[in-house]
């Protein structure tokens, strides 16, 4: 595999994440982050009692800051874990969720690692507190369409760019943030990540 070449599954939970989101109350939490590339990871569980009394991730959700492969194994972690015993969703691993897309990009599976880490992270949290309600520090936000940015004329073509720009090459190892307006913008991102691994993209919660 190229270093950038992605699978289609890949692809297909990038532009179609499942479980994306916040629970409220959840009965574990986990947020981890990488300091080098500034991805951002939480994951939200939610667990049952099944008829053998087993622990079961009943709901879970993720919120993602990243690239579009820490988008997508997230999808790929919490899919996995979903209905699963929380003994078993604690083995995941990073080989698991990178076998599960088909594969990863060399240099992005450490987005892997960062997905089943912050699962295992809410599953620690979920153990070891006998009040398992999590106070968030941010409550999540009604998704709406941008309208209007103001001010944003006396920025454009100084970092802020609102249309497309033909030569993609000038952003060669910078850190970009894409805002997902449709499909035109998510084909932008992947394109970015031939010039770039810092790629971001923002996108509003899809239930």
């Amino acid at each position: 595999m190229k270093s950038t070449q992605y699978t289609e599954k890949v692809l297909d939970h990038f532009r179609n994440p499942r479980n994306v989101g916040v629970i409220e109350k959840p009965d574990g939490y986990g947020k981890v982050g990488n300091p080098v590339c500034g991805d951002l990871m939480e994951i939200f569980i939610k667990v049952k009692k099944d008829e053998a009394d087993e622990d079961i991730i009943e709901d879970v959700k993720f919120r993602t800051f990243g690239c579009g492969s820490a988008v997508a194994t997230s999808s790929m972690v919490t899919t996995m874990a979903k209905g699963m015993k929380v003994n078993d969703a604690y083995e995941i691993s990073r080989k698991d969720v990178a076998e599960e897309l088909d594969g990863l990009p060399p240099i992005k599976m450490h987005c892997s690692n960062l997905a089943a880490d912050a699962l295992k992270a809410a599953i620690d949290n979920y153990r070891g507190k006998e009040d398992t309600y999590v106070e968030l520090e941010h409550k999540r936000c009604e998704a709406s369409e941008l309208k209007i940015v103001l001010g944003i004329d006396e920025f454009l073509g100084k970092g802020v760019y609102k249309k497309n720009v033909e030569d993609l090459s000038e952003f060669k190892d910078k850190r970009v943030l894409v805002i997902d307006t449709g499909d035109e913008s998510l084909e932008y991102a992947l394109e970015l990540t031939n010039h770039t691994g810092r790629v971001i993209v923002v996108t509003s919660a899809k239930s």
